[in-house]
């Protein structure tokens, strides 16, 4: 049994990686979608296909969750529309870089800063008010385990998601005595564009993220997110861990060298 059928989630990031896998994962459970991302040609390519593949309604946007202004106006225009979203995942986020604090990247730090902290901030503070205008529905925010024990070069990459920690904790905080739950996914290694983002196109740097032990799929980590969304009004998951099973914390994987 599905209890989001009928009801609306807007997903940011999700052109690709897990947004694509939470749309394409909700749709099937008949919920209707916004769609936010950079890329508005796979979001409308997205769109028809859950379209006609699930018979859902789905509104597309080219939302950067860095441009304040931007997501104002999309938000905005779902107001007037009447669309407001029983669902937020915050899920938009990235990594750059991956080097020691005195050798990085000013431009790396201020790329995952802007995306993953502001952004979530962005798009919570222009959606959420027409939320608790109806006083119900459920956000969902894409953390991280490197959000929970940092790693050797994680430096930023590791502060932004433990802001995201800390701001989903606070979020929850801050709607007590609405009726909006406020939750969060940590997922360890997913299998996605993260690395080739990460180490700005290097396949081969990339490719060695994921050797020796199968990572999650972004279908995994929709199966935890749709869980949390379709459990009683009464019970709220506010931290989930996701890892695969090779994965025990940030520094123990068991890599297996004939993989």
């Amino acid at each position: 049994m599905t209890r989001i059928a009928g009801r609306l989630a807007l997903i940011t990031g999700a052109s690709s990686g897990i947004g694509l896998a939470i749309a394409r994962r909700f749709a099937s459970e008949g919920c209707h979608l916004v769609l936010w991302a950079r890329r508005l040609d796979r979001l409308d390519s997205l769109a028809a296909e859950l379209t006609t593949a699930h018979g859902v309604r789905v509104r597309t946007a080219a939302v950067d969750v860095r441009d304040r202004a931007g997501v104002s106006r999309a938000a905005a225009v779902l107001a007037r529309e009447g669309a407001v979203p029983d669902i937020l995942v915050n899920n938009a986020g990235l990594a750059a870089g991956m080097t020691k604090i005195q050798e990085g990247d000013p431009a790396d730090w201020d790329l995952m800063i802007d995306t993953n902290v502001k952004g979530l901030l962005n798009v919570s503070r222009a959606v959420l008010p027409l939320m608790v205008r109806r006083d119900r529905g459920h956000v969902v925010n894409l953390g991280s385990t490197a959000g929970r024990q940092v790693y050797p070069l994680g430096n930023v990459y590791n502060a932004s998601k433990f802001a995201v920690t800390a701001l989903n904790e606070a979020m929850s905080v801050d709607l007590a005595g609405t009726g909006i739950k406020v939750s969060i996914v940590d997922p360890g290694y997913v299998m996605t564009e993260f690395a080739m983002v990460r180490f700005k196109g290097d396949a081969e740097r990339a490719a060695k993220t994921y050797a020796g032990f199968t990572p999650l799929s972004p279908d995994d980590v929709a199966d935890a997110v749709a869980y949390i969304v379709n459990l009683p009004e009464h019970v709220n998951i506010l931290d989930l861990r996701l890892l695969p099973a090779a994965q025990r914390n940030q520094y123990v994987i068991d890599r297996k060298t004939d993989q």
